[in-house]
């Protein structure tokens, strides 16, 4: 019974570290192409170096860390070209995710994304963008679930990961935050008229125009700021 309850007592500690981490890496807190600094990091989260390794696979994994050889784990960082192809094939997940979603929903899920909706919007009127960011992604989670196929499910989650950050930074203008919640509740009512179509064809629309935003964003050095980009804002 004692080692049990130490497994169990070490699990839930890996889980809350990742958590903690992945947090940090998604709104940019540990900056892009960063080296994951264990020692830090263990002094900044409290705890020992086992359950933070555990974490750190766990996120690479997901994909929002690399592990390379002679460096260790860093955060990951995308190229156009990554950016362009994920996002590629993430709007017709998403697309797919949401067609489907709209023909197998229950009342239940129905209810419980309409609840998370209403809480994400109650983060936008307060201009609280870490909470509304958590809840969008636990929205798009919910309608992926929502369409009821494991393999597409899976599929979405490892690709969406490396790009959580990327889709965190583009509702900093509040222009594009706007017209985001604005496509919300468009997936919001097109989920409760059973409208496949109109489901596809707004998330695909969301996740391009995510994807549009973002390369504006590394083009201008907004997301990983060069050099001479910051002697300019300092200048």
């Amino acid at each position: 019974m004692t080692a049990e309850i130490i497994e169990i007592s070490r699990l839930a500690l890996h889980d809350q570290v990742a958590s903690r981490l992945r947090t940090m890496l998604v709104e940019g807190r540990i900056a892009p192409g960063a080296k994951l600094n264990e020692r830090e990091l263990c002094l900044q989260l409290n705890v020992s170096r086992t359950p933070l390794r555990e974490a750190i696979k766990l996120l690479a994994a997901e994909g929002l860390v690399d592990l390379l050889p002679n460096r260790g784990a860093v955060a990951v960082k995308l190229t156009e070209a990554d950016v362009l192809n994920t996002f590629e094939v993430l709007a017709m997940l998403e697309g797919m995710s949401g067609e489907l979603a709209a023909k197998r929903i229950t009342d239940e899920e129905l209810a419980e994304v309409r609840a998370l909706h209403y809480e994400m919007m109650a983060c936008f009127a307060r201009r609280d963008l870490s909470g509304y960011y958590r809840l969008n992604a636990r929205i798009h989670t919910a309608i992926n679930d929502a369409a009821a196929n494991p393999v597409l499910s899976n599929t979405y989650r490892s690709i969406n990961a490396r790009v959580q950050s990327l889709r965190f930074r583009t509702n900093q203008d509040e222009v594009k935050w706007k017209h985001a919640v604005e496509e919300h509740e468009q997936m919001v009512q097109a989920l409760a008229a059973r409208d496949a179509q109109a489901m596809r064809k707004v998330l695909t629309a969301h996740v391009l125009r995510k994807r549009d935003t973002v390369l504006a964003l590394l083009r201008a050095g907004e997301i990983y700021p060069t050099a001479k980009s910051k002697s300019n804002k300092t200048s």
